[in-house]
């Protein structure tokens, strides 16, 4: 069993990684080639764009690896067939269901490494990405344009009148290189939702349990009177205590796809205890959380493919129904998400729904192939 085991295993990581090579060289080209337009800007010049391009690599190793699995298995499981090896294998003792885990043991690394290069390596090198294009063409920010607004519970503290729960909204305009958040206005409401405070802010540092805000204009409101004290107040800094984490602020002005699982659960927990709208990120959450299995899924659609005569067709056939079968995937999985908003389906079930589908449709055909065939 352990030839077998390396015979079938050296076959599929030699197919899955030259497809998967395949299409990092095609990305890695359409992204040069659009990156040149940018060439010129400030110091950024065609060599930073190469490196820029080399650094976004692992964000779309993590998106299309699953679909590099799929067809670099589909070509090996075929070429087995074609020769007839597989044949000779399920002669020797390959049983259905051992095939089925030694595909699928192989399926689980491949989404232990998608895993780890969408949770950490993704992320590290798209930052870093980020950080390179921005300062080379000169940006003022790395994320501009990237604001959000976020809410926060507290209870006042000892020197805030009137004493009870407020609640803060805040509004980041952008956020720099340094991770300084940039024009930061807060707008503090007391139990009964009246406006007490309005704050802004130049700049502000995220530390756990407080900011820091610098060049601070202060405006308060007397509770129940509707007019503010005048003058206004302005502050060189500003201590403002909440409970907004640098982890949370974070997630909330990066896109949800570039998030890490982690995060992203993180992110929607802060939005539910804030009883903000939190069905998108979410799904996303699932999605992201459930994406690695995918890698299993894929080697399970490709085994049936071992069971097909090669006159059912050549290799070449085989691989493009493969590639039809990873299209359609893709496609299934982007409008579950676009329905479970519309259709308010549970997350989890819109997210896992395109995969438990492909999952039953491999293991229906390789059912029926194994008892017909």
């Amino acid at each position: 069993m352990r030839t077998v085991r390396r015979l079938l295993y050296a076959d599929v990581l030699g197919a899955v990684a030259f497809v998967a090579t395949a299409f990092l060289a095609l990305f890695f080209f359409i992204d040069f080639v659009e990156e040149m337009g940018d060439v010129g800007q400030g110091a950024y010049r065609a060599r930073h764009a190469a490196l820029y391009c080399l650094l976004e690599l692992p964000g779309h190793f993590y998106e299309l690896f699953p679909i590099a699995v799929l067809i670099g298995t589909i070509y090996a499981m075929a070429r087995l067939a074609q020769s007839s090896e597989f044949t000779i294998l399920r002669t020797g003792g390959l049983g259905p269901g051992r095939a089925l885990w030694l595909l699928a043991l192989l399926g689980l690394a491949f989404g232990a490494l998608t895993f780890v290069v969408g949770d950490y390596v993704g992320p590290y090198f798209d930052a870093k990405a980020q950080a390179l294009r921005s300062s080379l063409r000169g940006d003022a920010a790395g994320n501009s344009g990237n604001g959000a607004w976020l809410r926060d519970r507290r209870i006042a503290g000892p020197d805030e009148q009137p004493a009870g729960e407020r609640t803060d909204s805040v509004n980041i305009g952008n956020v720099g290189t340094d991770g300084r958040l940039d024009n930061v206005r807060i707008y503090e409401f007391g139990t009964n939702g009246e406006l007490l405070a309005r704050i802004s802010a130049r700049s502000a540092q995220v530390h756990e349990g407080s900011w820091l805000l610098q060049d601070v204009q202060l405006t308060r409101w007397r509770a129940g009177e509707g007019h503010a004290l005048p003058p206004d107040e302005r502050l060189t800094a500003l201590t403002w205590p909440t409970q907004l984490s640098p982890a949370v602020v974070d997630a909330a002005v990066s896109p949800l796809q570039s998030m890490s699982t982690v995060d992203l659960y993180r992110y929607q927990s802060h939005l539910a205890q804030n009883e903000q709208a939190v069905q998108r990120q979410q799904i996303q959450f699932w999605k992201k959380a459930l994406y690695p299995l995918a890698c299993l899924v894929m080697v399970g659609l490709a085994l049936p493919f071992a069971y097909l005569h090669a006159r059912s067709g050549g290799v070449s056939v085989k691989v493009f129904g493969g590639i039809l079968l990873g299209i359609s995937f893709v496609l299934l999985n982007n409008v579950s998400t676009h329905l479970g908003l519309l259709r308010d389906w549970t997350p989890w079930i819109a997210a896992a729904a395109p995969s438990a589908f492909y999952l039953l449709l491999s293991m229906a055909a390789f059912s029926w192939l194994v008892r017909f065939r």
